[in-house]
């Protein structure tokens, strides 16, 4: 039986890449240009993928946040770390919904 978020199912990742295969190199370039190339160096790989993974809590991506933890804890990243940065994402999404709760009472209104 597969599951909808088995990591297995990134096994599919070449087909879909073989289905679009310039856009797919597009993707692979950017995300290539932002992580690792030289003209992009002001923030710290470690950082990068500390941002990265509080992003994919966000986007609720559990993929993104397997393989982001790794290239975190590769980097030396700690638990704390992790926690900390996933509680910074959290406020700022409730204090989105929380924000976006003005346009119900002008709706109300």
């Amino acid at each position: 039986m597969t599951h909808y978020y088995d990591s297995s199912n990134l096994k599919k990742i070449p087909e879909l890449m073989q289905l679009a295969p310039e856009a797919s190199a597009s993707f692979l370039s950017f995300e290539k240009e932002v992580y690792h190339t030289h003209t992009h160096t002001h923030i710290p790989l470690k950082t990068k993928e500390l941002i990265a993974l509080a992003v994919a809590h966000v986007t609720g991506c559990p993929y993104c946040i397997d393989v982001h933890v790794k290239k975190f804890q590769q980097l030396g990243g700690t638990r704390e770390e992790i926690l900390e940065a996933v509680l910074v994402a959290t406020t700022t999404r409730a204090g989105a919904i929380l924000s976006h709760a003005t346009h119900a009472l002008l709706a109300y209104d």
